[in-house]
């Protein structure tokens, strides 16, 4: 009986060991297993972190190689801008240099354009007085010969001179050289003008026509010596009338400048004349010309 509940004792004792046994092993698997799922929980957390930080840091590596790209392309405009400065300095330069040198030469070609203009205006007053002169001269002319036939005798101005043609019947016999005394009026009379007009040049030109002169005339053996020895003879008389000599040129012109070149005989009396040309001095324009 004794042994019987020793071993009932025991066997409570047994079972109340393994009773207590597995409810320590539960309780701490139930924590074991609480540790292992709030380690689970972390770890999902961290590696969601991990992929935050890794998505994070690709962004920052690509940012980071965007970044290296704008300042390398930021650099490259930066030597650009400084390469253009430079040039554009030294074009400036340049352009300051150039405009200094086109002002210097506008300047220039301002004064010797004004200068151009005072002498042309210079030139345009000399010409004006001369215009006036020989306007003048011939008006003289004109009143001093007035007595005289027109068919005789003949003045027009022509190329700034003034002509004074006086036809081959007022002054000559056919093929003389002497001249006659209503010639010799005529002659003085136009002396008497020129004595007053000191800056005016005297042409005389011989003209004849084209019939030969006749064979055996002294002195002469063509229309060459006739015009010269006609020319000579009037400009004798005008410098024994007063007209000074240095003034008066003698020339001949033969029968090479007819005024009719037909064979008429009124064409022949027309060419056979004595033309004075009077030609007011051009000293003070031909200095002006030599200095354009």
């Amino acid at each position: 009986m004794k042994n019987h509940f020793y071993r009932a004792s025991l066997f409570l004792l047994a079972g109340s060991l393994s009773l207590s046994s597995c409810v320590v092993s539960k309780k701490k698997y139930e924590d074991l297993l609480s540790r292992k799922n709030a380690l689970e929980v972390d770890k999902s957390g961290l590696e969601k972190q991990k992929q935050t930080l890794e998505q994070q840091k690709a962004t920052l590596e690509r940012d980071k190689a965007s970044l290296e790209q704008e300042r390398a392309t930021l650099e490259q405009q930066k030597n650009e801008y400084e390469r253009s400065l430079a040039q554009a300095l030294k074009e400036g330069k340049t352009l300051g240099e150039n405009l200094n040198m086109s002002k210097t030469q506008i300047d220039r070609l301002n004064a010797d354009l004004k200068a151009r203009e005072q002498r042309l205006a210079e030139l345009q007053r000399i010409l004006d007085e001369k215009d006036k002169a020989v306007n003048a001269l011939r008006a003289k002319v004109s009143s001093a010969l007035l007595g005289f036939n027109d068919k005789d005798l003949t003045i027009n101005v022509r190329n700034g001179k003034v002509y004074v043609s006086l036809a081959e019947q007022l002054l000559f016999q056919s093929g003389s050289t002497k001249v006659d005394p209503k010639g010799v009026d005529a002659l003085r009379k136009l002396a008497a003008v020129l004595k007053e007009q000191q800056d005016v040049n005297v042409l005389v030109e011989g003209h004849t026509d084209d019939v030969p002169i006749a064979r055996g005339t002294v002195g002469m053996q063509d229309n060459w010596d006739l015009s010269v020895l006609r020319a000579t003879e009037i400009t004798r008389i005008l410098a024994n009338a007063g007209v000074d000599p240095t003034r008066v040129t003698p020339s001949g012109r033969s029968l090479y400048v007819p005024l009719d070149a037909t064979k008429t005989r009124e064409a022949r009396q027309k060419n056979r004349r004595t033309e004075i040309i009077l030609t007011p001095k051009l000293d003070e324009l031909f200095q002006i010309l030599e200095t354009t």
